[in-house]
């Protein structure tokens, strides 16, 4: 799978929910940058292990020594893919809970068996704290599952894909009847633009995008 990341390329929305792209007003105190969680220290301070260091609620969450406090939030991976795999084991991981969606019932199987959380269709699973991934592209089910994921309350749909190529879900939505506002509201490409190019890359920036779009954060390595 070639991944839409490693581009460079414009978004295809003018919303795009920022994945590469929000700048934000840097707010006094706050703690969430990913990189260290230490940004809000003052330099003049002791350091870590020194004598006299104190640390703060996030620097105690991001040496693992406080439990994370997350919001109620679930990631939808539509289809059995190696992206799906890796990206449902890092969502979890980062307090997801992870849904793979799989309608045909020996990849189901096989999915359930390597201990995931399947199920045959989008039905009533998300709700506005979920994000639904489309993890391939080149499925015939392909536009009843975003149709359907466009019709639930989740807070973001995308599907993976290069904007190198056509995109094919616009054409299979259309076939629906989709509405082309509503066809506008799916993300493609996704996930930041670090290259990306094997299945846990992909799904690293993918999360990555999310958990930014989230947090309200731009994502990369500019921290105001």
């Amino acid at each position: 799978m070639t991944s839409e990341l490693d581009q460079g390329q414009p978004h295809e929305h003018g919303h795009d929910h920022g994945l590469a792209r929000h700048t934000h007003d840097h707010i006094p105190g706050d703690h969430h940058e990913a990189t260290s969680g230490h940004d809000a220290h003052d330099h003049g301070a002791p350091s870590h292990g020194e004598p006299g260091h104190i640390h703060d609620a996030a620097c105690a969450v991001a040496h693992g020594a406080a439990p994370a406090h997350y919001d109620d939030r679930t990631l939808v991976a539509v289809f059995a893919s190696p992206v799906s795999q890796f990206l449902l084991k890092y969502a979890a991981d980062s307090g997801y809970r992870a849904v793979m969606i799989e309608p045909d019932t020996q990849l189901a199987k096989e999915a359930d068996a390597a201990g995931f959380e399947v199920h045959p269709g989008i039905g009533a699973i998300p709700d506005r704290t979920t994000d639904v991934v489309v993890t391939d592209h080149h499925r015939e089910e392909l536009g009843v599952m975003l149709r359907d994921a466009l019709a639930s309350p989740a807070r973001w749909v995308g599907i993976i894909g290069s904007p190198r190529a056509e995109p094919p879900h616009i054409q299979a939505l259309a076939m629906l009847g989709v509405a082309p506002d509503e066809v506008a509201r799916v993300h493609r490409p996704i996930g930041l633009n670090i290259g990306s190019k094997t299945p846990p890359e992909i799904a690293i920036a993918t999360l990555a995008g999310l958990i930014a779009d989230r947090n309200d954060r731009p994502g990369g390595f500019h921290f105001p």
